[in-house]
């Protein structure tokens, strides 16, 4: 339809947010309101809070300072002031004009040189004067206003986005299509979807503004639960198709089980029980697996994972496991072998990477496609083209984020035969609120404790000049039979072109002031226990930047860790260099491993019992806590010790203090979660996971379990003749299924409704 406001030129600017309907354009709502029927007057203005104010502008200045060009504008209320600072200013210079009226939001601090009050970088808007016509005095001023993220510099701002969805919602009153069914509605109490979108833009009067910026009010509520009722109810959709697919009925018989116990080199925990029987429970169905199991470090994951490939190749069939690294992959191809000798059957175990030669990568093809292999383990080399499968039963994709969600589909079945079983497995605690959603086509087995004899890790942080002592309590722990690991964030030199890395909160790195000086009899408290008698010594290496894994290799090796055995591990190894020095540290050979976050995932050496990871601040807590679970496999205890930088930003000390805190994998999850967002949970942009245009993960979750629960039951509908409370008509179920079809299929491509 035609949006008066929207040309060709315009539409051009909004395609690449992928603003390109009218309904898109509804959809883009206000990420905050200023309330400008009641403004907060200067003198009302406390340090420390959030305030949005509007006031005259007395004046602006541009400084030149050596670092960057500073702008001030001050603005007034009779007598008071407030001083407005913005760095690298210049653009605003002539911008404003004495007399103007502005509006500023921002975080108001006290100013040390006038005793006023001060606003940095905040956020403003030029309001119109008395000669502005009736519609923009209107919508701007004497009301709650929305503010409007900008769609394409200041022409497509706040104020053209207020006017141009102004007319559009006027010019379709009355026609906006209900999309989700009367009887929904009316039992969970929510507003119809017109009513809902004008809310949200343009609140009525008396719209508590507490809950307009938590999107908690009524209208903000239903929008956020119809997009998540879409995505759920497209999940659910595909896990009903899934379910009509012909898969593998697998058998669980005596020969199977006995199987599965001489390979059982302990008792199973009850976590570890329970997700065994709900994989077998799955795979004896006729339907294909589709299953999720996550699990903190060291939980025992992979031999739950080994007992149901048992299961397929007991039953005839090949079983394949693709890990996301060659260090990974092989250490599983050992790990299986050595616990298949347990077995009087006589499994053939076949390893795949991309670095093998050719003529070994074609005899293990053959091998495969053949039937002779039952248990095939590799990276993407499984899934390059010349890799067929004879009668492949059972897939499981260890470290499912780091492949991207549609390749764990690609080793699927021969043309006529029945699609092979998933279990997609992974180390990194998914909060169940992002497991609703980026894993919401899977079931999902949880372990949530741990085998026995693992041991709690002590875990500490020191700042950078206490080095000394670390290397000193390395040593300690070497001269007692332990190996160590030291991590760095980067290889050599620049971070750049090093992709393994993950650069947690990168952007605030260098720019947030340092933390309060502790007192040094502090730091010592924290860290006597761990470090005792040690001597404060120059940290190696200390300069401007990050340190990096082949610079404090060489440092090391000939200063604090000198006459150790010190090796080197990184992403630029070629695999049978990496694969030369992860054995050498299994055997006992290297004392010390300097490494990369290479080491993440999957290295298992129980003899290990120190993790030192330099510039700590720099990781993600995911990263961090997998880093940690490297330790503390043995008996003997373990440590994690956190060295930090100069500079930690607020969010950096967050997640210090809660590795410090606490073990818990799923606890750090879930803050991890709230700190970077749904989009950055994984260090880096998910693929599958959509980019929602209202919900979000975090602050939405109790309604994504109520749009999970309510998409089940919409699609699921109970009997003829049965007896319901309300009703939901043949009408309203085929709008539904239309909207699902045309708007999600569009946005996100989840589904193919029917």
């Amino acid at each position: 339809m035609y949006v008066r406001g929207v040309g060709p030129r315009v539409a051009e600017m909004l395609a690449p947010k992928s603003i390109l309907t009218a309904e898109d354009l509804l959809y883009h709502l206000p990420f905050r309101y200023e309330d400008r029927q009641n403004p907060r007057s200067l003198d009302e203005l406390k340090p420390g809070e959030m305030a949005s104010v509007i006031a005259e502008v007395r004046g602006s200045l541009l400084l030149r300072t050596r670092k960057a060009p500073i702008f001030e504008l001050t603005v007034g209320q009779g007598r008071l002031a407030l001083k407005c600072i913005w760095f690298n200013g210049t653009y605003l210079n002539g911008k404003f004009h004495a007399g103007q009226t502005v509006a500023v939001y921002g975080k108001v601090e006290p100013s040390r040189s006038t005793g006023n009050l001060k606003m940095i970088q905040p956020q403003f808007e030029v309001l119109p004067d008395a000669s502005a016509d009736a519609e923009t005095q209107m919508l701007e001023v004497g009301r709650i206003t929305p503010v409007y993220e900008s769609l394409g510099g200041a022409r497509l701002a706040s104020r053209w986005q207020r006017k141009t969805i102004f007319n559009l919602l006027e010019s379709v009153r009355g026609a906006v299509p209900e999309c989700l069914p009367q009887e929904l509605l009316t039992r969970l109490g929510l507003p119809g979807r017109e009513a809902a979108l004008r809310e949200v833009h343009f609140p009525p009067e008396g719209t508590p503004f507490d809950r307009l910026q938590s999107s908690s009010t009524p209208a903000h509520q239903r929008l956020i639960f119809e997009e998540l009722f879409f995505l759920e109810l497209g999940l659910e959709l595909k896990r009903r198709r899934m379910r009509e697919r012909a898969g593998i009925a697998f058998a669980a018989t005596d020969k199977v089980r006995e199987a599965l116990r001489e390979v059982l080199p302990f008792h199973p925990t009850r976590a570890q029980k329970r997700a065994l029987g709900e994989i077998v429970a799955d795979m004896r169905s006729p339907s294909p697996m589709r299953r999720l199991l996550q699990g903190d470090v060291g939980s025992g994951k992979t031999i739950v994972a080994l007992q149901a490939m048992l299961v397929a190749m007991e039953n005839g069939y090949q079983a394949a496991l693709m890990a996301p690294t060659e260090i990974l992959a092989t250490q599983h191809f050992l790990a299986a072998r050595k616990l298949l000798e347990r077995s009087s059957r006589h499994y053939r175990i076949v390893l795949l990477t991309g670095s093998l030669d050719e003529d070994r990568k074609r005899h293990t093809r053959s091998l495969i496609n053949n039937g002779e292999a039952q248990l095939v383990i590799g990276t993407h080399a499984l899934i390059e083209e010349k890799v067929e499968f004879d009668r492949l039963g059972l897939v499981v994709v260890d470290e499912q984020h780091r492949f991207g969600v549609m390749q764990r589909f690609k080793m699927m079945k021969k043309p006529n035969q029945a699609e092979p079983d998933v279990l997609v497995m992974t180390a990194t605690p998914i909060p169940r609120t992002l497991a609703l959603s980026l894993y919401g086509d899977l079931d999902v087995s949880v372990l949530d404790e741990l085998p026995p004899g693992r041991t709690p890790i002590v875990t500490r942080r020191v700042p950078g000049e206490m080095a000394g002592e670390v290397w000193d309590f390395v040593r300690k722990q070497v001269a007692r039979g332990r190996q160590a690991y030291i991590v760095y964030p980067v290889i050599e030199g620049s971070k750049d072109d090093q992709p393994e890395l993950d650069f947690s909160q990168d952007e605030e790195a260098g720019t947030a002031p340092p933390p309060a000086p502790a007192r040094k009899s502090a730091r010592k408290g924290k860290t006597a226990d761990l470090f005792p008698k040690a001597s404060v010594e120059a940290n190696p290496g200390a300069k401007s930047g990050l340190k990096s894994a082949v610079e404090m290799h060489e440092k090391l090796s000939a200063g604090p860790l000198a006459g150790l055995r010190v090796g080197l591990l990184h992403g630029r190894l070629d695999a049978d260099d990496k694969e030369v020095v992860m054995r050498r540290f299994q055997r006992g050979e290297i004392d010390v491993l300097v490494a990369t976050t290479v080491i993440e995932v999957g290295v298992d050496v129980p003899n290990a019992t120190v993790m030192v990871v330099e510039h700590a601040e720099r990781f993600g807590l995911a990263q961090l806590h997998q880093l940690r679970g490297r330790v503390g496999r043995g008996a003997a205890k373990s440590y994690c010790i956190l060295i930090t930088g100069p500079r930690v930003s607020p969010t950096g000390e967050e997640r210090l203090n809660a590795m410090v805190r606490t073990q818990d994998g799923f606890a750090l999850a879930e803050l991890d979660l709230s700190l970077r967002g749904p989009g950055e949970f994984f260090g880096t942009r998910q693929a599958g996971l959509p980019d929602f245009r209202v919900a979000n993960l975090v602050r939405d979750r109790q309604l994504l379990e109520l749009a999970k629960q309510e998409a089940a039951r919409f699609a699921n509908p109970p009997a003829p003749g049965k007896a319901v409370a309300g009703k939901i008509t043949d009408a309203e179920r085929a709008r539904v299924w239309a909207r699902l079809k045309e708007a999600w299929q569009r946005r996100y491509g989840l589904v193919e409704a029917g």
